[in-house]
């Protein structure tokens, strides 16, 4: 199990969040995601950080922080696809499926490669959900 902190602040383009661990390490993630039901491709980045307090702080002074996600992650891996359960503090548990493409695949092979994982596991389109879970937090308060 892997305890996460992630606040998230305001960004014009795409989401930017810092996610904090227990061990006192972090990491900045920017991404692009649209927001749909529909299995769609994610462009990020990943910046460590021995200093996620700090950072936290100059972030939230120059952007402004637009919520907090607290969770409990547990991570699978089946074959190339991360699979995260997380169970979200006031959301409750989720499952997401994260197909890792190599730089010359295209997104419909990542779309396939999740679908047949949905289908095995059960979950149909219906399941689906859109949006962070900031979103979702900030819509229930």
């Amino acid at each position: 199990m892997i305890a996460q902190c992630d606040t998230f602040f305001n960004c014009r383009l795409g989401r930017l969040k810092l996610r904090e661990f227990a061990d006192g390490s972090g990491q900045l993630i920017v991404y692009h995601r649209p927001d749909t039901l529909e299995p769609t491709q994610s462009d990020y980045r990943v910046y460590p950080t021995t200093e996620p307090e700090s950072l936290k702080e100059a972030l939230s002074m120059a952007l402004g922080c637009c919520g907090t996600v607290v969770k409990k992650r547990h991570l699978f891996m089946v074959d190339r696809t991360r699979v995260p359960i997380d169970e979200v503090e006031s959301l409750g548990y989720f499952l997401e499926l994260e197909v890792v493409l190599e730089p010359d695949e295209t997104e419909s092979t990542g779309i396939l490669e999740a679908e047949r994982l949905m289908e095995l596991l059960g979950f149909k389109r219906c399941d689906l959900i859109s949006g962070a879970y900031v979103d979702r937090m900030i819509a229930e308060s």
